[in-house]
């Protein structure tokens, strides 16, 4: 899954809401909206009736009008596995990543220092730092938060790519006064500086609920800022609080007055006043509601490019391109041959199916991308060969003994009968024993680009004698399966990048938070019979692991190339098209510093609107 580069600490999240914000609110990655017009009027939320807690959308103050497919999961950062999400506006690190150069630069901390052997980090914070709600932020709620991230009672996405050597170890946080915090590490970490990007969030409103525990012992934490939250009970130290939120159709986000940054005259930022995410429920409504004007910023789907194109400057907007995105989109088995209260989570003759690599390699084969860039991508992207973003260093081409699975029915048929499967007289696949292949594929429903993924996918493989029962999900269903009941079989999704590969860890360490393709049971599930990895999925993690040890940029991508040619050999996930980062911003947005890293709203602080 991640945020916006101005807050991200480059671990993946699953990218399951609509690319209008995954692009616009674009991720490092880190640790990644109602009605159809916007009705100017005060709406009470869910804290009651005090006026004091109404929240307006009004076209008297400046603001930014964005879309999202989805309804947001929760309102805890540290439980947040998907992207986009509201925290890149409402929280921060101690440091983040430029936009436009990739670098890690200075946020909640002002400065830092680093030891001469790479084992000690202090970082002072800015002087007078408040949280949302008037109180001081200081080093105490650094320390909390990082107590948070290694408790492991706790699930989250981050926590992994904190994890130091073949043993796991994580940094030491301690106090040294006021305003400075130390970390200790047990030995050099490469990642280490990028990742405090960490969100901080506030212990004086949140330590009860990590001390504490419900029925069942485990922390209150979990079941604390969920979506049912009233708004103005979520307390960050980004540039906007949550003001609203009506479900199913709108989030209202409002300057914070007590944000740190200020600009060179010493005005107080971000300049506008309100941005507003509207759930639209589908790529196709948000690109309308964008060419009627009700939309600010909107991701560029392909097969709206052409027309959107021809509208620029009667539209007077920009488009923006940025080049190869940094997110990936892929097909992926469940080869979790696990059991839950003794019921397989996957039918174990499907099972035996997803879990040949032979089988994963013909379906890579009968996948034809050149017609998904053609046809579904207008021609706006290339096939995808590598779990590490494209625009990172550490990305390694074909050319450098990558696999690539050109479209070759023919191979794919040869593969399936060498291993053992065979066809009906109907032309039907069938297994050995005489099964007929046949499974069910899920994605999210409303992202347009994913259904049809997904349609050319069925129809692939029927030309192969496998029958797709093809079933887009509603977004929480979706992540339900994926992340709790680890019941499915196939899917398609994408997941952010970053330029930094160990943003990536939490999916390929064995017990990573999103091993989606074999998960383990999380903090809290019930647990699980009989999982087990494979010697490849074992050797990736390892890699991930000695990479990060590793120092010397020439050593650590000879270790990245390798878990690519791994990935590309065994196909836990089946790449398909890495899509060019587009997005259309109206030019009355003043101060848009465009890339594929940090999309249109990493500097949102400085920002401004012009009518």
């Amino acid at each position: 899954m991640a945020k916006a580069p101005r807050a991200t600490n480059g671990h993946n999240r699953l990218a399951l809401w609509t690319g209008n914000l995954r692009q616009a609110i674009a991720r490092l990655s880190r640790s990644r909206p109602l009605a159809l017009v916007l009705v100017l009027l005060v709406a009470v939320t869910s804290v009651g009736c005090d006026p004091s807690r109404f929240a307006q959308a009004s076209a008297d103050v400046p603001r930014l009008v964005l879309s999202a497919l989805s309804d947001p999961k929760t309102f805890n950062p540290v439980l947040s596995q998907e992207s986009p999400n509201i925290f890149s506006l409402t929280f921060e690190g101690l440091t983040t990543t430029d936009g436009i150069t990739g670098e890690t630069v200075p946020a909640l901390a002002e400065s830092w220092e680093i030891g001469d052997d790479g084992k000690r980090l202090v970082f002072t914070l800015r002087d007078g730092l408040l949280w949302s709600d008037g109180e001081p932020l200081t080093v105490d709620d650094v320390i909390f938060t990082y107590d948070v991230l290694f408790n492991p009672d706790i699930p989250t996405n981050s926590r992994d790519g904190f994890r130091i050597g073949t043993e796991g170890r994580f940094p030491q946080v301690s106090k040294l006064d006021d305003r400075r915090v130390q970390f200790t590490l047990p030995e050099p970490f490469a990642p280490m500086l990028e990742n405090t990007g960490l969100n901080i969030i506030p212990a004086h409103l949140l330590r009860p609920a990590v001390e504490g525990t419900d029925a069942q012992g485990n922390p209150l934490f979990l079941s604390t800022w969920g979506t049912d939250t009233p708004p103005r009970q979520i307390v960050g130290n980004g540039p906007y609080i949550l003001a609203q939120y009506i479900p199913g159709e709108r989030l209202i986000f409002e300057r914070n007055p007590h944000y740190w940054q200020k600009d060179s005259q010493g005005n107080p930022q971000p300049y506008i006043e309100q941005i507003i995410w509207q759930i639209v429920g589908s790529t196709d409504t948000a690109f309308f509601q964008f060419r009627s004007g009700g939309l600010d910023i909107q991701a560029v789907q392909p097969d709206f490019f052409s027309l959107l194109k021809r509208e620029e400057e009667r539209g007077d907007f920009t488009i923006f391109n940025g080049g190869p995105g940094l997110g990936t989109n892929f097909f992926a088995f469940n080869l979790n041959r696990a059991s839950r209260s003794g019921k397989p989570l996957v039918d174990p003759i499907k099972s035996a199916w997803f879990n040949s690599v032979a089988f994963r390699q013909a379906v890579s084969y009968g996948i034809d991308r050149g017609t998904m860039v053609n046809n579904i991508f207008q021609g706006l992207g290339e096939p995808q060969t590598s779990p590490i973003s494209v625009p990172s260093p550490f990305f390694a081409p074909p050319e450098m003994g990558i696999r690539t699975y050109d479209y070759d029915p023919d191979q794919a048929r040869a593969l399936l009968l060498a291993d053992g499967f065979q066809y009906n007289d109907a032309g039907e696949l069938l297994d050995a024993p005489g099964n007929r292949v046949r499974f069910t594929l899920i994605t999210n429903s409303g992202n347009k680009i994913r259904e049809s993924i997904g349609s050319q996918i069925k129809n692939d493989l029927a030309k192969l004698g496998i029958q797709v029962d093809f079933q887009p999900l509603a977004f929480n269903s979706l992540v339900d399966r994926l992340t709790d009941s680890l019941e499915w079989e196939a899917m398609v999704l994408g997941l952010t990048g970053g330029i930094e590969p160990n943003g990536g860890a939490n999916v390929w360490l064995l017990d990573g938070a999103l091993h989606a393709f074999n998960q383990k049971a999380g903090p809290g599930q019930d647990p699980l019979e009989g999982w087990q990895a494979a010697d490849w999925e074992a050797r990736i993690a390892d890699l991930y692991v000695k990479a990060a040890q590793e120092i010397d940029v020439k050593q650590r991508f000879e270790l990245y190339k390798e878990t690519q040619q791994l990935t590309q050999e065994y196909l836990p996930f089946t790449y398909l098209i890495n899509n060019l980062s587009l997005t259309a911003v109206r030019n009355r947005v003043q101060g848009v510093k465009y890339t594929a890293l940090g999309g249109a709203l990493w500097n949102v602080q400085e920002l401004s609107v012009e009518d």
